[in-house]
């Protein structure tokens, strides 16, 4: 049975073309179905669309269902076409006709673009606290290793000093400013479509501020032709601020990679971390950063797919949309998978803290040199020309010590500020916010209001 049946059959080939791994992937929509369902409800009682005996049918039973499929998930029927389908039948089993009215003034357009901003909003937030455990493991390396010199390079050519401290650290900020445009993309997301029906409203007096207000949404989707439109739109903008997650990762497990080659031999990993070779008995391999790497990369890719999905559609909704679940739905898992791995191998690393003992690192030191002599009242150009001729003629040789005092430098690397930084983010997503309305509307706070 399918909520637009009309009495006739539909041919079994193009059902199953059409439906494809919906079915599957709703199961991941459920509880926010349920979710939406009952603010929907609560607010068609408000607005006298539900009377007082349906209600108090409709909002009990709907909680059993959330609570449910939160202990044992759901199984769609071989019956059922969707999420939102199964969910109405199932309530109509329990408590009969109030359970065929929970549709009024609803499209399942709307419902599943309520669905799939309810998820993104819980995944967001999962990213982003996972995000903020792998922030403070780089900082405390970052504290621990802040002591540690290692090359910088430009070009892949010996440039200037680091240190293990701004090498951790530097990836720690750079989370900062993903999790600032994951911000963005919560913004977007945080808005409430639901009421644009099947993307023109509808003729019941209902009241879509209400709704936002039941489901913790900062604001709503006013105009429902544009909340329709942004079906893929919104899914491109959260893929993209996740891709830029990934794209840290990557970077990281890039230079780890780099540094564990024994021409770098900057770091290393214990050797239950790292694979061996078939016929070459002595490889340590850092599998472990290559497939971080590949994962995160291919997390990137999924902006471009869901964007060529959608791009070229005009207004009002195309059943194309539907495909777009398939790539979106898995970025989370992925994500976080990778998120959850480099907060775990980070620790493992193995600092080397005697690299700039090789003579090789010793023009390492040719700008403290030169800054060296500018200080004593050399000029800089002179002072760079003496230190070029001392390198010239193999004469020179650094003696000085270093002295990086400004903000964010190797004696100043400003962790603190950093975190504060990302404090300052994670407070403005307003996570708690949505916590108390989505407890409200489970625990029937909000009927009598």
């Amino acid at each position: 049975m399918k909520l637009w049946d009309k009495g006739f059959d539909i041919d079994k080939g193009v059902e199953q073309f059409t439906v494809g791994l919906d079915k599957q992937l709703d199961t991941l929509l459920a509880t926010w179905d349920v979710l939406g369902s009952m603010a929907h409800c609560i607010m068609l009682h408000q607005c006298k669309l539900l009377s007082n005996s349906d209600i108090i049918k409709i909002i009990p039973e709907l909680r059993n269902m959330y609570l449910q499929i939160e202990s044992d998930g759901i199984q769609l029927s071989d019956s059922v076409e969707d999420i939102h389908s199964q969910i109405e039948f199932d309530l109509t089993a329990k408590i009969g006709e109030p359970g065929k009215k929970i549709h009024m003034a609803r499209s399942r357009n709307d419902q599943v673009l309520l669905d799939i901003r309810l998820f993104t909003r819980n995944r967001i937030e999962a990213i982003a606290l996972k995000t903020q455990t792998l922030f403070h493991t780089l900082i405390q390396q970052s504290e621990k290793y802040k002591n540690v010199l290692l090359p910088g390079y430009t070009h892949l050519q010996i440039a200037m000093p680091s240190s293990f401290g701004l090498w951790f650290g530097a990836f720690a900020e750079n989370l900062t400013d993903d999790l600032n445009l994951l911000l963005a993309a919560w913004q977007c997301n945080n808005q409430n479509p639901l009421g644009s029906a099947a993307g023109y409203g509808s003729s019941f007096p209902i009241n879509r501020e209400l709704t936002t207000k039941l489901l913790g949404f900062d604001n709503l989707n006013f105009n429902v032709v544009h909340a329709q439109m942004t079906r893929g739109k919104y899914e491109a903008i959260v893929a993209f601020a996740i891709s830029q997650i990934a794209g840290t990762l990557a970077r990281f497990a890039s230079d780890a990679c780099m540094y564990m080659s024994q021409n770098f031999a900057f770091i290393s990993l214990p050797n239950n971390l790292t694979t061996g070779s078939s016929i070459m008995p002595h490889k340590a391999n850092p599998d472990v950063f290559e497939i971080l790497r590949a994962k995160c990369n291919k997390i990137s890719a999924a902006t471009f797919e869901i964007q060529q999905i959608s791009r070229n559609l005009t207004s009002g909704y195309f059943r194309d949309m539907q495909i777009i679940k398939e790539t979106y739905f898995s970025v989370f898992s992925q994500i976080i998978e990778c998120i959850d791995f480099t907060n775990f191998i980070v620790p493992q690393i193995v600092v080397n803290t005697q690299i700039l003992s090789d003579k090789k690192y010793n023009l390492l030191f040719t700008v403290e040199e030169v800054n060296a002599q500018v200080l004593n009242g050399v000029s800089f150009r002179d002072a760079y020309k003496a230190t070029a001729e001392k390198i010239k003629n193999n004469s020179y040789q650094f003696t000085g010590t270093l002295n990086h005092t400004h903000q964010g430098t190797i004696g100043n690397l400003c962790n603190k500020q950093i975190t504060d930084k990302l404090n300052s983010t994670l407070d403005s997503f307003g996570f708690d916010k949505v916590h108390k309305a989505i407890d409200a509307l489970l625990n029937n706070k909000n009927i009598n209001n």
